[in-house]
């Protein structure tokens, strides 16, 4: 038992597991996520609804979006941005990893009458002989990659987008690191059964990473007949190290703002949107 705890209260090196697969494709765990997509009220998976039809006008409004508007979404969901920018009449393609959020998806571009491409796999894993005016990365989905990871979608970007063509993403700021604090917890059933319909005992150890401003929740869920981790790393950024990432991989930078909505780029926001634009 002391060792379970040793290995529950362990904390590993920054990035050093990637479980993101664990979270997004278990049968519990994605229909939880996705009823947390589709509840409009919280910001919680995906924006509120007001939110997404606000930030979905400006996009249309800032990249002209129209007919011959291709569009990439990584980490679409269940299809929020992608069925509006549709509607705009965008050629649009959607990619996600959770099966159960592509079905929704797709059942809504059917009922719609809507023309978009969804395919289900890991955005990392992503290939395509397409070309894109515009890719989206919304939700802070950048985050939660590693910094060789982050190296990687940056060069996919590049490369799958046309001459002068842009991505638009979000990122959470050193204003909301700062609120991080480490702790650890018990409970049982933890996030009121969010990681499985039977009792279970969880964990979650928070640990902070000061030098790479990194913050990780760490969840041992200890269930009958299995116990598994799942980690949620989390980078946080100044402007100027997004900056540097993004000119690496061949970018510059065309627009900062609070968020994916257009608002005023305020430095002590918790989080901020860039505009990055293929040189």
């Amino acid at each position: 038992m002391f060792e379970d705890l040793e290995s529950i209260s362990e904390r590993p090196e920054p990035f050093e597991f990637y479980t993101a697969r664990d979270l997004w494709t278990d049968d519990h765990t994605w229909a939880q996520m996705l009823s947390f997509h589709l509840n409009e009220a919280i910001d919680i998976s995906s924006r509120n609804a007001e939110f997404i039809s606000r930030s979905v006008e400006w996009i249309a409004s800032t990249f002209n979006i129209g007919q011959d508007t291709k569009i990439a979404d990584f980490g679409c969901g269940p299809g929020l941005y992608a069925t509006r920018l549709a509607k705009h009449r965008a050629n649009v393609t959607g990619i996600d990893f959770s099966g159960r959020s592509l079905e929704y998806a797709k059942a809504v571009a059917v009922r719609e009458r809507l023309d978009i491409s969804y395919v289900q796999q890991n955005y990392l894993d992503f290939e395509t002989r397409d070309r894109f005016d515009l890719v989206l990365m919304i939700m802070c989905d950048f985050c939660a990659l590693s910094p060789t990871q982050r190296r990687e979608i940056l060069v996919k970007f590049n490369r799958i987008l046309m001459p002068g063509g842009s991505v638009l993403l979000d990122v959470y700021s050193l204003a909301a690191f700062a609120q991080r604090e480490e702790a650890a917890t018990y409970e049982v059933n933890l996030l009121n059964g969010f990681w499985s319909p039977h009792k279970y005992y969880g964990f979650l150890n928070t640990f902070k990473y000061y030098g790479e401003k990194v913050a990780l929740d760490k969840y041992t869920i200890v269930e009958p007949r299995r116990t598994r981790t799942v980690h949620n790393w989390l980078q946080y950024f100044t402007l100027e190290d997004l900056e540097r990432e993004f000119v690496a991989a061949g970018f510059s930078i065309e627009g900062i703002y609070s968020d994916v909505a257009g608002t005023p780029y305020d430095r002590n926001s918790n989080e901020f949107a860039v505009i990055a634009k293929k040189a």
